[in-house]
């Protein structure tokens, strides 16, 4: 009898196969649970930036802004040779004198810093607001400074159809705005007859570059002239907000109030994320703020 129970007490033990498969085993489900554990929170937490309410900015003023941002205009006399179409040969001398990586930084168009004399807007159409209206800021299209990075006009064609920027022209003796967009594929073309119905902000390349024959070349595969007249880019409201979430949070690292410190603010384009994406590079402050 004591033989035969030793025996059975030896053929249930444990051995070392069972006790390596029983710790996996645990480990699996553990790492189960715990993954389980981590999809739950990311689906109840969702996108908190994609949800984000949009940055609303009323600026004051007791009079009519003295921009030119609001009034599409045609180039005044002094504007005329910088808009000349150029030369084939000037074009290939201005590409291959560029880098592999050509960068382009394009501001806003007809600011009173950098056109006083040209143009005859009359800026924002509004009547003038009571005093101390909104806040003492600088807008949006005075204080950004824009930089592409592109290796050729298809890769700079591919980040403003990213970005959903259109082109523009309008002015030289033509009614309304002809716009382009798909520049990437097979440019298309649009015309407003009604400069008054475009609200975004634009902006137009600030010095020759050669990013800006890249622009004539994209609006004239889109089937619109660009001989003596202006051109610029149309920034939506999905860039815009996201430009101003990463301007808002580095000026508020900075210590300073959003938006009334900010003088300039400095953004570059970049691939990233499987497509392209906006970096802040620079932030000036205004004196004394």
């Amino acid at each position: 009898m004591s033989t035969s129970t030793a025996s059975e007490k030896s053929g249930l033990k444990v051995s070392r196969f069972d006790s390596v498969t029983s710790l996996f085993l645990a480990l699996i489900l553990f790492l189960g649970c715990f993954a389980l554990m981590l999809l739950i929170i990311w689906w109840l937490s969702g996108d908190p930036k994609a949800d984000a309410a949009p940055i609303e900015i009323t600026y004051s003023g007791t009079e009519n802004p003295p921009g030119f941002e609001r009034d599409f205009e045609p180039p005044g006399a002094e504007e005329v040779e910088d808009l000349m179409e150029p030369t084939l040969e000037d074009t290939l001398e201005a590409v291959t004198d560029a880098v592999s990586t050509v960068a382009g930084a394009p501001t806003s168009s007809n600011t009173p810093t950098a056109a006083t004399t040209k143009g005859t807007g009359k800026g924002d159409s509004r009547r003038p607001g009571p005093p101390g209206e909104g806040i003492d800021a600088i807008p949006e299209y005075e204080r950004w400074e824009l930089t592409f990075n592109a290796k050729g006009r298809d890769d700079y064609a591919r980040q403003l159809d990213f970005y959903k920027i259109e082109l523009c022209a309008f002015g030289g003796g033509r009614n309304g705005l002809d716009i382009a967009s798909n520049l990437a594929n097979s440019p298309r073309k649009r015309t407003t007859a009604d400069p008054s119905t475009e609200k975004r902000i634009y902006f137009s390349w600030k010095r020759t570059n050669p990013l800006r024959q890249f622009d004539l070349q994209l609006l004239g595969q889109a089937g619109i002239q660009t001989t003596r007249r202006s051109t610029v880019m149309l920034i939506n409201e999905e860039m815009k907000q996201t430009l101003l979430r990463l301007e808002k949070d580095y000026c508020e690292k900075a210590g300073k109030k959003f938006p009334e410190s900010i003088a300039k603010t400095y953004f570059e384009s970049s691939a990233g994320g499987g497509g392209y994406e906006w970096k802040l590079i620079d932030q000036r402050y205004r004196p004394g703020r």
